[in-house]
């Protein structure tokens, strides 16, 4: 692959490892005698999320000054669009990821991460309003963009900024509200989406699980937020069934829509047995994240074996 086709969707890789890591981390009091110590699986990810954006961004820079075309596309054509939102987003969960150890670092990471999500969707609205857009076109990456402010709060409130995590949840909470039921429109009426771009319907799964597990933490006591965990259960079952010949589609970077919907849903269920402790729910809680950490690894090698 050469620099000018680095697509931004590869900012994926930073989300699905750093939260994989993060989702572990909020799983592992669940299971004691599991997972051990921090330091023997969360940090690993979170680690491998870091490493990835040291990579990625000087390489972006790169392309923008090389290639300053092919990232105007990145950002006005409708089918990659959304998956700009990959690099605010990434860079939230690394401020999360480092909270622990460089709080201001993580601080400065994380407000950067609102701002130029704020600024992105602005623009995003600007370009959907300016028409032109077929029905085709449109597709669960835009999610990413546009309802990634879902994502924030996780790490906001840990670093003593919950207002500005309800403003970014606030908006991108809305925004879910008119993209699912647009997207779930779009996947009946128009053509099937290749091969390569059909993992991208896993980032289905990013809403329900999250408005959930962050709006509880930003609005404790709204448990009505529950049935969006039941809604994302069913999907996520609905998905699998959909996926049942994945390893069959052509590999490509958009391959990492697996990954971070799939964290996300971990560390929804590690939220909900908390509130609920019992065998049935700490159990899909262990099954979720079991099966975010096989999603995570197998994208990981055949990424690193471009195969």
């Amino acid at each position: 692959m050469t620099l000018r086709d680095l697509p931004v969707g590869f900012y994926g890789a930073v989300m699905g490892l750093a939260g994989l890591g993060l989702a572990a981390r909020a799983a592992a009091p669940l299971f004691p005698g599991v997972v051990r110590a921090p330091a023997y699986f969360t940090e690993a990810w979170v680690a491998l999320g870091v490493l990835a954006f040291a990579i990625l961004v000087p390489a972006y820079v790169a392309k923008l000054v090389r290639y300053p075309a092919a990232v105007k596309k990145d950002f006005t054509d409708p089918i990659q669009l959304g998956f700009c939102g990959a690099v605010p987003v990434g860079m939230s969960l690394i401020a999360g990821g480092l909270a622990p150890y460089s709080p201001p670092l993580a601080q400065v990471l994380w407000w950067l991460a609102a701002g130029l999500l704020v600024a992105f969707q602005v623009w995003a609205l600007v370009r959907f309003l300016s028409g032109g857009i077929e029905l085709a076109q449109i597709n669960a990456g835009w999610l990413i963009l546009m309802v990634g402010g879902i994502v924030l709060p996780g790490s906001g409130v840990a670093l003593g900024q919950p207002e500005a995590s309800r403003f970014v949840f606030g908006f991108s909470a809305a925004a879910a509200g008119i993209l699912m039921p647009l997207l779930l429109y779009r996947a009946m009426a128009a053509p099937a989406l290749p091969e390569v771009l059909r993992p991208s319907w896993f980032i289905l799964l990013v809403p329900p699980s999250l408005i959930y597990a962050n709006g509880l933490l930003l609005y404790p006591g709204a448990a009505f937020l529950e049935n969006l965990f039941y809604f994302g259960v069913v999907l996520a079952a609905a998905l699998v069934v959909y996926a049942r010949t994945f390893w069959r589609w052509r590999f490509g970077a958009p391959w990492w829509a697996f990954t971070f919907p799939l964290d996300a849903l971990a560390y929804a269920a590690a939220r909900y047995a908390q509130d609920h402790p019992g065998l049935l729910s700490n159990g899909f809680a262990a099954l979720a994240l079991a099966t975010a950490t096989f999603a995570v690894v197998l994208v990981l090698l055949r990424t690193l074996v471009r195969r």
